[in-house]
């Protein structure tokens, strides 16, 4: 019976040279089939969205039609992306990316995340609602948690940049300082994609003032001051302190923001015979705490015998906010210190939780401890200058004038930052939801002047009678963006030196502030620092020396 079969299906399909030409047709028919399907499925599998493919528990690449890579707290403010974009169309326009880890683990991080982009999506929309051209659409890039996949992200943005239908034309974002960033934006710059640092501060993403033009990074530039000026301008706030009474904690973990924040701490001019040695902990990464409390104990210990009352602290956030958790336990007595650190700081009131506050305070309710630090922004930095401006001038001449009679590097600030807050009032008004905004942690703030500098740099840098300028005429536009062509930020006047940094960008010293209630605390503005130790010029022309 089973030889009958075979030789009935043999003579069936083999039995004649047509049959054989129909069999071999019909199987290499269903071979290709078959290997497309199962290519489909896989592709399918291993796409997250439109240009973003899982790498791991990842998603790697660059979108901009409102995929949120899995993060529900930035949501809303993704579709208005979408929106904005799908509303440009096919319109003359140019495309600026946003570059940054987009899947943070934690519910601090997703916040700070949901702060950023929506910085990024307000200046975009604004800039479409301005006379100037070209239009904006705007992209996220995911390199991955502390950019280590970056390698994968950078090719899709320079071939966008040289895409007549995307038209790139600036990257910004840039939140950590990490040694993957700089080869990021080594790689872009090297390969003509203008580049845009909104928010690291180490010195290794930062062009040197050269005298004969040549620079690490062609077609850089930043809007916020480099650990070394933030510590400058802490230092010419708050006056020279004696070097027996200050000490330096400091992570020796190889982060480019802790390195260059511990060198600047070092360098500040201190009076007097020396005070304790660094003392030093070891973190595992930017957002693990690891067992860095414990390491704490004994430093904490020491610190209380040393005599110090200044604590320079060169570590992250995540660190920082333990190392005042175990300063106030300790409660050293009748001892109260001030600890300053740099601009991560600002990141601490989202790691903050009620018993965090709570521990900062003492049985009274006065809290334990100063802690300041640089902030890039603060939203009541220009309001409060401009008052005390104003009782200055009334003490010297007998007579208050008009806030508008402000200098204006004070009220060209103050105006953009009440156009952004009158931007998140009207979108709320009109039901487009981007989620909860805070402006205190300073992130809306920076990384919407971010883009706003970014768009007012291509915009500048258009030929006359073209829709769209070159990647290397944005690039060199950076070098010109001083005096009447200076960017008012919320942050304050973005003047760019022709190494493509701020001069003289002004710092808003924070001061964290545990209040007398139970509940949490808030971040309070102290007063402006200049990493000079004087405002910018009134005309915003940069000096050389």
């Amino acid at each position: 019976m089973f030889r009958t079969t075979v030789d009935q299906l043999y003579g069936f399909l083999w039995g004649t040279l047509l049959r054989r030409i129909l069999t071999c047709a019909l199987a290499a028919v269903l071979g290709v089939g078959t290997y497309w399907l199962v290519s489909r499925l896989t592709e399918e599998a291993a796409a997250c969205a439109d240009g973003v493919t899982r790498s791991g528990e990842e998603c790697i690449g660059v979108n901009g039609s409102g995929y949120d890579f899995g993060i529900p707290e930035i949501t809303p403010v993704t579709a208005r992306i979408a929106d904005e974009n799908k509303r440009v169309g096919d319109r003359p326009h140019v495309t600026v990316a946003m570059m940054l880890p987009l899947q943070p683990a934690s519910k601090a991080e997703r916040r700070q995340l949901r702060s950023d982009l929506q910085g990024a999506f307000l200046a975009q929309y604004q800039a479409n609602r301005e006379p100037g051209k070209p239009v904006v659409k705007l992209v996220l890039a995911n390199p991955g948690k502390d950019y280590a996949q970056q390698r994968e992200v950078v090719p899709d943005l320079v071939r966008m940049s040289r895409s007549g239908s995307d038209n790139l034309r600036a990257v910004t974002g840039f939140n950590l300082s990490l040694d993957a960033t700089t080869a990021a934006v080594r790689s872009l710059t090297a390969q003509h994609v203008p580049v845009l640092v909104a928010r690291a501060t180490a010195s290794s993403l930062a062009n040197r003032e050269s005298k004969d033009g040549t620079y690490d990074f062609k077609g850089l530039a930043r809007i916020v001051p480099t650990n070394e000026e933030q510590a400058r301008a802490l230092a010419s706030s708050n006056g020279s302190r004696e070097d027996r009474r200050t000490v330096l904690v400091r992570d020796t973990r190889p982060d480019p923001y802790v390195l260059s924040l511990a060198r600047a701490f070092q360098r500040l001019p201190e009076k007097g015979p020396p005070g304790p040695d660094d003392m030093t902990f070891t973190s595992t990464g930017v957002a693990d705490p690891g067992d860095v409390d414990n390491q704490f104990k004994p430093t904490v210990n020491t610190i209380c015998n040393s005599g110090a009352d200044t604590v320079y602290f060169a570590g992250r956030s995540t660190h920082l906010r333990l190392f005042l958790k175990r300063l106030a336990k300790e409660a050293c007595e009748n001892r109260k210190f001030t600890v300053v650190s740099g601009s991560d700081a600002a990141s601490l009131n989202n790691r903050m939780t009620d018993a965090d506050w709570a521990e900062l305070r003492d049985s009274s309710g006065k809290p334990r401890m100063t802690v300041q630090y640089a902030a890039p922004a603060h939203p009541d930095s220009w309001s409060t200058e401009i008052a005390l401006w104003q009782e200055q001038q009334r003490k010297r001449t007998g007579t208050k004038p008009p806030a508008s009679k402000a200098p204006g590097y004070l009220r060209d600030p103050l105006a953009e930052l009440e156009r952004l807050r009158g931007t998140v009032s009207a979108l709320a008004a009109a039901g487009r939801d981007i989620g909860p905004v805070d402006l205190g942690d300073s992130r809306t703030m920076l990384v919407h002047d971010g883009v706003r500098t970014a768009v007012e740099g291509i915009r500048g840098a258009k030929p006359t009678g073209q829709d769209v300028p070159t990647a290397d005429q944005v690039g060199n536009r950076w070098a010109t963006m001083q005096a009447q062509n200076r960017v008012n930020g919320t942050s304050g006047r973005i003047c760019l030196t022709k190494a493509g940094n701020p001069y003289d960008k002004p710092l808003a010293v924070v001061e964290l502030k545990p209040g007398t209630k139970p509940g949490p605390g808030t971040l309070g503005f102290v007063r402006l620092a200049w990493p000079t130790g004087s405002p910018q010029p009134e005309d915003c022309v940069v000096r050389g020396g």
